[in-house]
This record gives structure tokens, sequence and C-alpha cells, in this order.
């Protein structure tokens, strides 16, 4: 009886350390390793992440010696399922009567790369009011708007360094009027605030984070501060871009706050990957978001494949509340 409950205390204290083992890449926000390479990585495939623990509890179920981990794997995976599955269900809610709809575009054309005609043909299908173009230079910006006929677009490019990563553009539909461009410190990327004309009170912004390469974290971390300084900003505002994050990672849910909230989770399309485009859909994670602030009610969101870079071309709607 003593070898055999001795054999059980093992098999418990294993199979919690396996928990922990597994727990931390999937959560690593909990271990104080959201920060920390390949942590921050990781996070961003936590859907897939937890597909692939739920089938390995399901197989571990067969040996009756690691029926005890597979309890608690398969514990870990149903919970975050269950925190997961309101991304995919959430449902938009109708516009309400007199509020002012908009259309927001983000196509990261990879420095050129991406097909101009087809980022050109999803702006005639659907004619945003903005289009966000991170890794735009002025050149790229003015081969898409030259395609698109007779649609009237005003275009503006910030580039603060020489390589094109770091180029954003917008193309702003003539309907919006005589608006103003400018450009924020405090991103590493460009950066474009679009403001007045018939706009009035809102704020359109076009914004590419810096990712979260395994030595510039910090770098990522700091870009996202400023989306909460945006969010947290009185006018009534639309963040659209790369963003280089997910809602799995915790500077991104911190930098939304109780302020923002992004189209594509909180309208039930919360697992359409954008990144990486060229690899198949369940290895794909959604970084490339349209976010607004309280003010505003989200509506639909939509990805739409651009040949020629890794980002699938986003167009969400929103409405601003009366």
């Amino acid at each position: 009886m003593d070898n055999e409950r001795a054999w059980f205390v093992r098999r418990v204290v294993l199979s919690v350390l396996l928990l922990v083992f597994v727990a931390v890449p999937l959560y690593p926000e909990l271990f104080g390793l959201d920060e920390v390479t390949p942590f921050t990585q990781l996070a961003a495939f936590r859907p897939q992440g937890l597909v692939v623990l739920l089938v390995l509890a399901l197989l571990m179920l067969v040996r009756r010696g690691w029926r005890i981990a597979a309890t608690l794997l398969a514990a870990l995976a149903l919970v975050g399922t269950a925190l997961t599955v309101p991304r995919q269900f959430s449902h938009a809610r109708q516009a309400p009567a007199g509020s002012r709809v908009l259309t927001v575009m983000v196509a990261n054309v990879l420095g050129g790369g991406a097909h101009a005609a087809d980022v050109a043909q999803v702006i005639r299908d659907r004619k945003p009011d903005l289009v966000s173009l991170p890794e735009a230079q002025v050149d790229v910006r003015e081969e898409i708007r030259a395609q698109l006929q007779d649609q009237q677009y005003k275009g503006f490019t910030v580039q603060p360094s020489r390589a094109a990563p770091s180029a954003t553009s917008v193309l702003v539909s003539a309907a919006l009027g005589d608006v103003t461009f400018a450009s924020e410190p405090g991103t590493t990327f460009g950066n474009i605030v679009v403001t007045g004309g018939n706009l009035g009170a809102i704020r359109l912004i076009a914004y590419h984070g810096y990712p979260p390469l395994p030595d510039a974290v910090t770098t990522w971390k700091h870009d996202l501060q400023k989306v909460r300084q945006w969010c947290t900003e009185e006018p009534p505002t639309v963040v659209a871009g790369d963003f280089n994050a997910t809602v799995d990672h915790a500077d991104f849910r911190q930098a939304l706050g109780g302020y923002c909230r992004s189209v594509g989770p909180s309208v039930g399309d919360g697992l359409q990957g954008t990144w990486p485009a060229d690899q198949p859909v369940v290895l794909r994670t959604q970084i490339d978001h349209v976010v607004v602030s309280r003010r505003f009610e989200p509506g639909r969101f939509t990805t739409y494949p651009v040949q020629g870079t890794d980002h699938r071309a986003v167009v969400a709607t929103v409405a601003l509340l009366p």
C-alpha cells in the first residue's frame, strides 16, 4: 500500500510539473515571462497551441499511468478554449439609427512587394474611407492610387528612416473633405493622424507597430504604449494597421485597456488570421487590426488575399454612436 501511495504521489507531482511546463509557453503572462523571448512570440499562436494540447491530453488518457497528467492538461486546454471561443462566436450589433458608419482598410504591402492591383481592387470593391498602408513608400502609395480610376483618394506618407518597413502611408477618400495629416512622435515606424474635414471630432490613425523580434521586445512594447495613449484620449478614435500583436499578448490587451477594442474579436472574427498569409489557415494569427475607442460600435470585419505580401488585407466597418 505504501509503495502504491508513493507512486501515486510521484505521478501527482510529475503531472503538476508537466502542467506548469506546458502552461508557461501558453500563458507566459501568468509567470511574468510574456516579454521574454521566445514566449512573446509563442503567445501569438495560443489558439493553435490549445488545440494541440487538447489532442495530446486525449491521447494520454489511453495510458492509465498518464491519466492524472492528461486530466490536468485537458482542464487547461478547456479553460483556455472557453476564454478564446468568444472571439469566434460574438456578434456585431446593428448600427443605431443616426450613427455615422465608416469603412476602414488595412493592407501591409511588405515594402512594395504586394501587387498594387490586388490592393486597388479591394479598395474599388469596398470603397473605404481610409486605407492604412504599412510599409508603403510614396511610390507604392501612388502606384495603388493610380489604379483607382475615377475614385478620388488623397495620399500621405511618413518614413522615419530609409528602411522601407518604416514607411507608413494612407489613402483617404475625398468624401472626407479637406482633412489634415500629421505624425506624432512615440513610435518606431511612421504613424499618421488624420483629422479635420468632414470627420468632425473623429480621429483616424494609421499605425505600424514594431515586431517583437528576439532583440526588440522592448521596442515592440514601447510602440504599444503609444496605442494606449491614443485610446485613453478624448476624441473618438480609430487606429488601423499592422500591430504585430494579437489579443493573446498581454501588452496588446493592456494597450486597449477598457478604452478600445479590436473589431475582429468583437464581432466573431477574431480567429481570422491575417499573418503569415502564405501559410495554411490554421497556422495564421491576427496581427492586423482596426481598433476603435468606446464611442464606436464595431461592425463587419473581412479579410482579403493580396499577392506578393505575407499579410491579408483587412476591411472593417465601424459606427460612431450618436
